[in-house]
């Protein structure tokens, strides 16, 4: 097969994707590398994309893929791909509903999914208008990733650090990063996040430190996966059309809560992860040329609850 991988710069020396580059080259297929933050791209001429061939870009390739950052240049790109009718891993539909947090927060509320109440603003002093009762607040910015801009608000009078009308570097987002924030109200928990990897139709559960409590030593590492937590990660994929995704859930008082969902994650502690995202996307690809639709959607009732160490 021949493929084409959109590769941000925070992610080109990164193994995951490049890893999945290697062994599916190294399985014999062919794969093109791209990195758009690094290349001048002719849009009037998208065949020539950064410097290909025309015949590679004028529909040669079985699957694109991409592995991003938020606000990247490369989902616009994706994007274009997906125009042209050509198959995308993740759907770029998809990635660009869960790259807005905002965006994600009313698909899960449309359908019912376990997500805090979530608000949106473009400063943060207005989120002093949420009711006190939901306070404490997590605020973070809606095109975050990473758990950068994460911070937990304690009081109305936080959201605006003393003596600084506008934000504080290092203090959180502020209107300087000219996107949207979001708040919501904190879910009580033990201070770790279980991070939930998606693949190939199974599902695989990690343990870590929650980013609002980074003093915590927390060994990272693959835990028994809660069959209620197998099942959400199963129609978190069916409700938002991924293929390759991850995301985070708290373990509440009121049972599982879905704080973030991602495409195309790490997958750090997934056992033989970069044979079975390779396998993945090789399968999609397969399956759209088909005529089919390659995602995990039609497959989200079979996830089950991997064990440690599997």
């Amino acid at each position: 097969m021949r493929l084409c991988f959109l590769v941000e710069e925070q992610y080109r020396h990164d193994g995951m994707p490049l890893d999945v580059v290697r062994q599916l080259a190294a399985w014999g297929h062919q794969v093109d590398v791209i990195r758009p933050g690094g290349s001048l791209i002719r849009l009037s001429e998208f065949s020539e994309l950064s410097g290909l061939s025309a015949a590679v870009q004028s529909g040669a390739h079985d699957a694109w893929v991409l592995k991003t950052v938020s606000g990247g240049p490369g989902l616009t790109l994706l994007e274009g791909a997906a125009a042209l009718g050509l198959t995308t891993v993740n759907d770029a539909r998809a990635i660009r509903t869960v790259r807005d947090k905002a965006l994600t927060a009313l698909v899960a509320q449309q359908h019912g999914l376990p997500m805090p109440v979530t608000y949106a603003a473009a400063r943060p002093e207005l989120f002093a208008e949420v009711p006190e009762e939901q306070f404490p607040l997590v605020v973070k910015p809606a095109a975050g990733s990473s758990g950068r801009g994460v911070r937990l608000v304690r009081t109305p009078g936080q959201l605006v650090p003393p003596g600084d009308s506008e934000s504080t570097p290092g203090a959180g987002p502020g209107p300087e990063d000219g996107g949207l924030l979001i708040a919501q109200p904190y879910v009580p928990n033990s201070g770790t996040d279980l991070k939930v990897y998606c693949v190939g139709g199974e599902a695989f559960a990690t343990v870590r430190a929650s980013p609002l409590r980074p003093e915590l030593a927390v060994d990272e590492r693959l835990v028994p996966l809660p069959r209620e937590v197998a099942g959400l990660a199963a129609e978190i994929g069916a409700v938002f059309g991924l293929d390759l995704y991850g995301i985070d859930v708290l373990l509440g008082p009121d049972g599982p809560v879905v704080v973030d969902v991602n495409d195309f994650p790490s997958f750090r502690k997934v056992p033989d992860a970069v044979a079975r995202v390779a396998r993945a996307v090789l399968d999609l690809a397969r399956a759209d040329g088909a005529g089919g639709h390659g995602g995990l959607t039609p497959q989200a009732a079979a996830f089950v609850p991997a064990q440690a160490g599997t």
